[in-house]
């Protein structure tokens, strides 16, 4: 066991945008892709923890760690030292060719998290959430010989072409792109806030599941369908936390039909929500199983290296040699970045002031975080919800007469921004707030009074 030191902490400053920042986006704008979204004049210099300064030296307070990616925060001790350490032994050979040490004990330690007795997983290495997600797809179809995938709406699986025929959240990730992947459906995800089907928070998952049962009957021929793709904690939807029954109910669907079911963990996977994937705050619920057959992963899995894994049962991963590969995914600077993140959630390496683990740290300073904010609903009534697990946290902005208000989302966004807290927004009228798993109690204090602040002024 070792405890590393501990890091310094910088100072709050904002004064935006300052002027270097200014000409680099200028420069942005005329050479950059016209996709690329610019919400905030930040342009990043250096990162320490979980503070990020921009080129004019406006250090700000990290609350997005961009889009939950940087599990250990900026310039981790631990992370920068393994990754320099595999550079001076090698920086690529395919691993679809060649088998390396380093990725193969990351598999080791990856299924570990999953497995049960008896029952033996395997991982693919890619290098984004996308690659993941197409390559649990082509699996699923090609074990199952079906050929009809499930996706659910608010859904968002990554912008390459099978990824966004799955995605439900916008239609801008569909506009103009067509044709995309035959045969997917979408159906409700159950939101306890915004029950759909006409259904009501405790009821809305059971809704679903007789939803999808009717299109059985009616629409989509269920012995067709190759799988059921489902965030277990729903991301750009809004950071949504399902019904606690209704994974377990999903799995039993999948069982009665011979279907596979998808885990997309991309966002809320790799200890965020407190746990190693988010659908173990179900697994085991009132004795019933949801472990799915296939599961992705990517964004935290390397605290900002390129890497993702798609893992399924040894049973599942039938596809033959050469079917699938990649010739980055699995690049072993980042699986070296992969193992020193994984040190830091399973405890092997502790941060200071982070308990045992990232993952503690993330189940304990998230508490704390969501009821301070529960309590800032007494105060801001256009604050409708506060939901989450862990640091997987949504503030859901609302109208007084309830429906959802992304303007005041926007306006409330920019006034925490202006003030030295970096967020990011998601579904219709929601605040995301995913920071950094080594953000300590009071470092989340910080954030939390800036966001007391900013929203004084929408009052």
């Amino acid at each position: 066991m070792t405890t590393l030191p501990k890091p310094r902490q910088p100072e709050l400053k904002t004064s935006l945008p300052g002027p270097k920042t200014a000409a680099i986006m200028a420069r942005d704008a005329q050479h950059l892709s016209t996709s690329y979204m610019r919400p905030y004049p930040f342009v990043p210099d250096h990162g320490e923890g979980v503070w990020l300064t921009d080129v004019d030296g406006n250090t700000m307070l990290d609350f997005f760690a961009g889009i939950a990616v940087s599990t250990t925060g900026h310039a981790h001790p631990h992370v920068v030292k393994a990754v320099q350490e595999q550079v001076t032994r090698f920086t690529h050979v395919c691993l679809t060719d060649y088998p390396q040490e380093i990725t193969t004990s990351l598999a080791e330690r990856m299924v570990k998290h999953v497995e049960k007795p008896g029952e033996k997983w395997r991982v693919f290495f890619g290098n984004s959430g996308a690659e993941a997600v197409e390559a649990a797809v082509k699996l699923a179809r090609n074990h199952t010989g079906r050929s009809h995938i499930i996706s659910t709406i608010g859904s968002f699986h990554g912008r390459t072409y099978g990824a966004i025929t799955l995605t439900g959240s916008k239609t801008k990730y569909k506009r103009g792109f067509g044709p995309l992947l035959p045969n997917v459906s979408h159906v409700p995800y159950p939101n306890p806030f915004r029950p759909p089907l006409g259904a009501t928070a405790g009821t809305c998952g059971q809704a679903v599941i007789d939803h999808i049962e009717g299109l059985f009957q009616t629409i989509i021929p269920a012995d067709e369908v190759a799988a059921i793709i489902i965030e277990p904690m729903q991301g750009e939807g809004g950071y949504i936390v399902p019904p606690a029954d209704f994974l377990p109910k999903l799995r039993a669907l999948c069982d009665r039909h011979g279907i596979m079911l998808i885990f997309d963990e991309v966002q809320a996977g790799m200890g965020r929500s407190g746990k190693m994937y988010s659908f173990q705050h179900f697994d085991g619920q009132n004795g019933m199983n949801c472990q799915p057959d296939i599961i992705t992963v990517a964004k935290g899995i390397a605290s900002g290296m390129p890497i993702s894994a798609m893992l399924a049962k040894e049973s599942v991963m039938t596809w033959p040699v050469g079917s699938h590969g990649s010739t980055y995914g699995g690049n072993p600077v980042a699986a070296a970045a992969a193992h020193a993140t994984l040190d830091l959630l399973e405890g092997v390496v502790r941060h200071p002031g982070c308990g045992e683990s990232l993952m503690e740290n993330a189940a304990q300073v998230g508490e704390f975080i969501m009821a301070e904010l529960k309590a800032m609903q007494v105060e801001f009534p256009f604050i409708g919800d506060v939901r989450g697990a862990g640091m997987f946290i949504g503030i859901e902005f609302v109208m007084p007469d309830g429906r959802p208000d992304g303007k005041l989302r926007d306006a409330a966004s920019m006034a925490m921004f202006e003030r030295g807290l970096l967020n990011l927004d998601c579904g219709e009228a929601v605040i995301r707030i995913s920071p950094p798993l080594i953000l300590t109690r009071e470092e989340a204090a910080t954030g939390l009074e800036i966001m007391r602040d900013a929203l004084r002024t929408l009052k």
